[in-house]
């Protein structure tokens, strides 16, 4: 039985369970080794493959049609969560840079409204490969799991099944945090398979952003909470464009924030988080 529970995030239709499972328990065995802790071993982690119940929710069949991606027209909702989204990280001088710029001269794509089109581009001056438009395919799927309950549900309770009376470790990367911090607050899970957990570990997590909350019921200023005595540590990286570059202890400071250095080709990858000593000391239990 698992003592781990993974949750992944974004982007992981065109994978399978198996190889996101040797992947994860590769990367975490890597970090613990690190920080001379023994690895983990089959079995140990169990990592449940959700994604493809969003790509049903969407009327999709494929991996190859992507609902979130830039081909598909962004609906009215879709626009203004997003909207919303790079209002609360995008700084006030990085947009001002682009307010008087002809829109045409952007490249992006034109069925956007202008505000939206000028804050994806603010976003990417931060984040130069792309950032802005990544965040608005990201922002898009997280909105999906945030405003459809029934898939939501559906979601929950396939992550939920992955828990046995062993675990005690719950780590959760991207759209994946925000999955497993929804499943632990709503005791959704049988009391025997949580009664053991005692660390949520976050990684690149969009929590850290108010729209995201907000789509959760959680209202501005208020705190992130757990039941419980479980702890919380949440790993993110400057560079991480999901995250906006913000950890999650300005608004919880029960949270314990850990800034990582994950390189500048890929700072949310999951198996770079995974990597690290602070995503292993939380996964070994120790206190840093």
């Amino acid at each position: 039985m698992a003592r781990i529970v993974g949750v992944h995030g974004i982007r992981q239709s065109q994978t399978s369970k198996a190889r996101l499972t040797a992947e994860w328990s590769k990367a975490i065995s890597r970090g613990l080794g690190s920080i001379e802790q023994p690895g983990i071993g089959s079995g140990d982690l169990e990592l449940p493959h959700w994604t493809g119940l969003l790509a049903r929710g969407a009327d999709r069949l494929g991996a190859e049609d992507d609902p979130f991606g830039p081909a598909a027209p962004l609906s009215q909702e879709e626009t203004a969560f997003v909207t919303d989204a790079l209002e609360e990280v995008v700084h006030g001088a990085e947009l001002a840079t682009f307010e008087d710029i002809e829109l045409q001269t952007l490249g992006l794509p034109r069925l956007w409204p202008a505000r939206l089109t000028r804050l994806v581009m603010a976003y990417d001056q931060r984040y130069p490969r792309g950032g802005g438009k990544l965040f608005v395919s990201a922002m898009r799927e997280v909105r999906f799991y945030l405003y459809e309950p029934g898939l939501a549900a559906r979601v929950r309770e396939q992550v939920a099944d992955a828990f046995s009376e062993d675990t005690s470790v719950v780590v959760g990367h991207s759209l994946g945090s925000v999955i497993a911090f929804d499943l632990l607050r709503r005791s959704e899970i049988p009391p025997e398979r949580v009664a053991h957990v005692r660390t949520l570990v976050t990684c690149g997590s969009p929590l850290a952003i108010p729209a995201v909350r907000r789509g959760l019921g959680v209202t501005d200023g208020e705190p992130l909470k757990l039941p419980g005595d479980i702890s919380w540590v949440n790993a993110f990286d400057p560079g991480d464009f999901i995250t906006g570059g913000r950890g999650l202890s300005g608004t919880t400071p029960a949270i314990a924030d850990a800034q990582v250095r994950n390189g500048v080709v890929d700072p949310h990858k999951a198996l770079t988080y995974l990597r690290t000593a602070p995503v292993a000391h939380a996964i070994a239990g120790e206190e840093r």
